[in-house]
């Protein structure tokens, strides 16, 4: 089930992170490492709550897609990956002008991973911990996807 992060792998994975609603939303990534991903965003007006926050939604998405694409760097093409519980801590309102997420596998089972993301509220020139998570995520075979139907 492991691969080698081959340079074409590392480009794929780059570019398939940012597409559909992540594209949206502006995620894009940074950094990608054997169950390593790291993934920033440009905080926008659309990213904001009506009290100038960022939303929690965004930090959770972050968390989330983040850690799947760690996980998508140890399995090979023929396998996706699924979200099937989430646990997100908000430290802190996050308010600056960037994000970063850091998304590491903490335990890979042949079907069963788990990661954990922390994502950075960059405000000036430092950064703070606004939000900690543990993702549990599926490895399962693209074909099985394909073939269920509604």
């Amino acid at each position: 089930m492991e691969r080698e992060l081959t340079a074409e792998r590392i480009e794929f994975l780059e570019k398939d992170y940012r597409r559909g609603f992540i594209k949206f939303c502006g995620f894009q990534p940074s950094r990608i490492g054997k169950g390593l991903f790291e993934a920033a965003l440009a905080i926008g007006e659309n990213h904001k709550t009506q009290d100038d926050f960022i939303h929690a939604g965004v930090i959770a998405t972050m968390s989330d897609h983040t850690a799947g694409y760690a996980a998508y760097t140890l399995v090979s093409n023929d396998i996706r990956i699924l979200t099937i519980e989430f646990k997100i801590n908000f430290l802190k309102p996050a308010c600056g002008h960037a994000l970063k997420c850091k998304s590491e596998i903490i335990s890979h089972g042949r079907q069963i991973i788990v990661a954990q993301s922390t994502v950075f509220d960059v405000r000036d020139t430092h950064e703070k911990m606004v939000s900690k998570s543990t993702i549990t995520l599926m490895a399962i075979d693209a074909a099985r996807l394909e073939n269920t139907e509604g």
